[in-house]
Order: structure tokens, then sequence, then C-alpha cells
């Protein structure tokens, strides 16, 4: 069974909480999240990983919001992982962009529709860094088997596989609560996507929308269930976000449900 501390970042006894803006946007909201989730984590000795991604493929409509780049985006957030001496995370979309974002960052994560992109998934692993892997909407908690061959076949071992919900009819997600069991069963790390889970994809018509309402109490689920981490959204002032704005959580709120979570997860570990 590989756990959190096998990845060589964190303390396998803490909830590890990824977070972050949806998209970079500017410096200035990168650092004031940033800085306001250290002082969270540190707060309440949890393992954080700052997350944002430098652009945002998989986007509804051709005039969203995709933001700054490659090369304009690594180096903000070098800036960030230098400044505030954190670990950073961001999405890489092909091959291409793989070495590029391995040399900034400290994990690299692959999108829940690009899941299956042997090519993709090959290149990341033999980076040697940790890889979490979103599982698409459209598998089965099982299904991640074939991922993890994938990913493992480079010797490469340092995986985190991450729930984001299941498409459940036009426009909705669901989440099955089943499937972290499951997905644990299989001996890697799990993590909880929330925010993303409560994304109503396309549900605006050219974006889509979201219920951010359920953050807590889905939290609060996942954690009793049983998953080795948290991944939110979270911006400090969601409804005038550029992306994602409907499911992220505001950044003032972020401490209350992380006390909430941390002691949940507390009693599951004992």
């Amino acid at each position: 069974m590989t756990n959190i501390e096998d990845l060589g970042l964190f303390d396998k006894n803490k909830l590890l909480i990824i977070a972050g803006p949806c998209v970079i946007e500017s410096w200035d909201i990168l650092f004031e999240t940033a800085s306001v989730l250290k002082e969270i984590c540190l707060r309440l000795s949890l393992n954080l990983i700052f997350k944002s991604s430098y652009d945002k493929a998989n986007r509804t409509s051709i005039d969203s919001y995709r933001g700054p780049g490659i090369e304009r985006g690594l180096t903000l957030l070098d800036d960030i992982k230098k400044t505030l001496n954190i670990p950073i995370i961001t999405d890489v979309h092909n091959v291409n962009e793989v070495t590029l974002a391995s040399q900034v960052v400290d994990v690299i994560q692959i999108p829940a529709f690009l899941c299956r992109q042997t090519d993709l998934i090959i290149a990341a692993s033999k980076t040697g860094k940790t890889i979490n892997i979103k599982k698409g909407q459209f598998l089965a908690p099982w299904d991640v088997k074939n991922i993890i061959g994938k990913f493992t076949s480079t010797g490469n071992h340092k995986l985190m596989i991450t729930e984001r919900g299941v498409s459940f009819g036009y426009n909705n997600l669901v989440v099955d609560f089943r499937a972290f069991p499951i997905m644990r069963g299989f001996g890697y790390p799990v993590i909880f996507d929330v925010t993303h889970s409560l994304q109503l994809p396309g549900g605006q018509g050219t974006c889509s929308g979201g219920q951010r309402e359920f953050a807590e109490p889905l939290a609060r689920a996942a954690v009793a269930c049983g998953v080795d981490g948290l991944f939110m959204e979270v911006h400090p002032d969601p409804d005038k976000a550029l992306c994602d704005g409907p499911n992220m959580i505001p950044l003032k709120d972020v401490e209350k449900i992380l006390k909430i979570t941390k002691t949940i997860d507390s009693i599951v570990r004992e």
C-alpha cells in the first residue's frame, strides 16, 4: 500500500489538502489565496499543495477564459512556490507540456477527461514526479486499475487518484461514496475533489454552473468514508472569478470546512 508519506512530500498522519484558484488570473489573487491557505494549514497541521492552472483547455465555450498560458503561468507558479515555500500542482494537457511543467511543479495533475490518454500518462510517469490523475466522470471505480497499470509500467509508483463525481444525466454530477474504499483497495492514495463534484457541466449554457453550498457536507461525508485528502478550488471572491466561480469555495469559508473535516479524519484514523 502506497501512502501519502511514500510520495516524498507529505506526512502520512495528516490529511492532504490540494487547494487554490481554478485558473491563474493574477499574481495578487495567487499570492493572497496561497498565503491564507498556508496559514490555515499550518494552524490546523494539514499537508498543503497549492493548485492553479496555467491553461484550462477543457472549456464550455470558445469565449471562456483559459488562463495566461504555460510560460507565463509556470513563471507565476514558480514565484509562489519560492516566495511562500509551498509545493505546487498544476494540470498538463498534452505530452509536450510535461517536461516544462515538471521543471517547476512538485506534483503533475492529469485532468479527468484525459485520464485514458496513454501517452500522456506514460510521459508524466517517466518524470519520476508524484502524479495526480483525476478519474474521468465516465469511468467506474474499478476502471482505475487500468490507469494504474499504465502509470506503473514505467516503474514509478508515486501516484494519487482523485474522484470528482460521475456524470448523472444532463449537466449534473453525483458522487458514489462506494468509490472511495474500492479505489483505495488498489493500493494508492485517493483524493476527493470537493468542488468539481459540485459542478453542473455546461449548466449555464455557455459556461458551467455549480452548487458550492454543498461543499461542506460532501467533504465531511468523503472524509468519513476514508480518503487521503481533499481537493478544493477556492477564490477570494468566487462570484467574480473568471472560471468555475459557481462551484469554488470563498477563501473566508475554507478554515471552517477544514476544521470540521480534520476532526472527522482524526476519528476515522483511530
